[in-house]
């Protein structure tokens, strides 16, 4: 019997080794998307119309800002459509200050969650590119233009921003703005480069108008309809890239409670858009994409389980006096992962110029619990999806707090 459990933790290792050794392929990648001389961006030579929709719910202590700071773009043609989904604090009173900015329309409706308020912004936008941002997202004045020279070539459906985190007071969302420069500034490169890029971010995306008119709306009554847009922007056949410069400066979750919730939302959204365009897997009709989302999916659903696994089996092993790593091993291990949890966040914070962000390294240690948390988050959205259990916004709780970070741009 504990010949079996060994053989079993050993091959739970090699599967998470074997899948682990591919994220090495991201440095080139990255490097490859910094150093190659892009296409000339499509708009270079003309002013797009921009409409930028906002939807709201319970936004009151940061809506204001994030109007203030569109509104102060270096940017001028555009429109903004603020959507309250029925919110019961004083976030449609704010909105309503701005209507006398003729490039703000306010729109309300009953509460029915995120996907149905942008779709009602949707609905009214006239620009040729259309952009969707959360309430709590901070423009830099040359947001808009950097968002629109990521639009390189016209094949190019959707661009993705880059999220930078501004409630940098606490442990957990200095944590959290490491790893975003890891997983959005870093990651986001990599995939660029060979056009598998899964994701537009609510935070800050940027569609064109005749993409959406092919892809269709947001899926209503969704969690994720982020990511399922996005996934239905490479099935019409478009390219979704990544444009780093592009800021919007956003919270990100200041409590375990707060980051739990949006966790397993986000574990949520990622099942059920597998479940839905399931047929994009290992289909050539979809290139490269379709096979690095089997990648992606084994990483992020399979992987965490494995690892949960294995921290159960280790006890139950040395309870029986089978040791599966040797105190040689162990240590050997311990100082490779950590050699490489700080060479990656150099690595990425390199790339986004992010110089200042490298007094958080104390954090660091963090990483391991939070890596535990999130094997822990995916199970628990797989018993969600199983239960069948609602799917709701459930949004974060804002602070409305603003660290010393320049908003000016990184």
């Amino acid at each position: 019997m504990m010949k079996m459990l060994l053989l079993v933790f050993y091959i739970i290792g090699l599967t998470c080794f074997s899948v682990g050794i591919l994220t090495f392929l991201y440095f080139p990648l990255s490097l490859v998307f910094e150093l190659r001389k892009n296409k000339q961006p499509i708009f270079n030579d003309e002013s797009p119309f921009v409409s930028i929709v906002v939807p709201a719910y319970n936004e009151e202590k940061v809506i204001s800002r994030c109007i203030e700071s569109i509104l102060a773009s270096n940017y001028s043609e555009f429109e903004v459509i603020l959507v309250d989904d029925g919110s019961s604090d004083n976030t449609l009173e704010k909105m309503k200050h701005y209507e006398t900015d003729p490039r703000v329309t306010v729109l309300t409706k009953k509460n029915g969650g995120k996907a149905s308020a942008l779709n009602m912004g949707l609905k009214l936008a006239k620009g040729e590119i259309i952009f969707f941002v959360d309430a709590d997202g901070i423009f830099a004045p040359d947001t808009i233009s950097k968002m629109l020279s990521g639009f390189r070539s016209k094949d190019v459906g959707a661009v993705c921003g880059n999220d930078a985190p501004i409630n940098l007071d606490t442990f957990q969302t200095q944590l959290l703005n490491l790893l975003t420069h890891v997983g959005t500034g870093f990651v986001r490169r990599a995939l660029d480069t060979i056009d598998c890029l899964p994701v537009v971010s609510g935070n800050i995306g940027a569609f064109r108008s005749s993409t959406l008119k092919k892809t269709g709306p947001f899926l209503e009554g969704f969690i994720g309809e982020d990511l399922e847009l996005t996934w239905r922007v490479h099935k019409a056949g478009y390219k979704v890239a990544f444009q780093p410069l592009a800021i919007v400066y956003v919270e990100v979750p200041s409590t375990i409670n707060g980051l739990w919730k949006q966790r397993v939302r986000w574990a949520r959204g990622l099942l059920k858009t597998a479940y839905i365009h399931r047929d994009m897997l290992f289909n050539p009709k979809y290139g490269l994409f379709s096979f690095y989302l089997a990648i992606n999916l084994i990483s992020m659903i399979i992987i965490p389980l494995l690892q949960l696994i294995s921290i159960i089996l280790i006890p139950i092993l040395l309870f029986y006096n089978v040791n599966p790593l040797p105190p040689g091993w162990i240590n050997i291990i311990a100082w490779l992962g950590l050699i490489y949890a700080f060479f990656t966040l150099s690595f990425a914070l390199a790339l986004d110029r992010a110089w200042g962000d490298y007094k958080y390294f104390y954090v660091v240690p963090l990483w391991i619990p939070y890596s535990l948390m999130m094997d822990v988050v995916m199970l628990w959205a797989i018993i969600m999806e199983l239960r069948g259990g609602e799917a709701k916004w459930n949004k974060l709780d804002r602070t409305g707090i603003i660290s010393s970070r320049d908003i000016s741009g990184r």
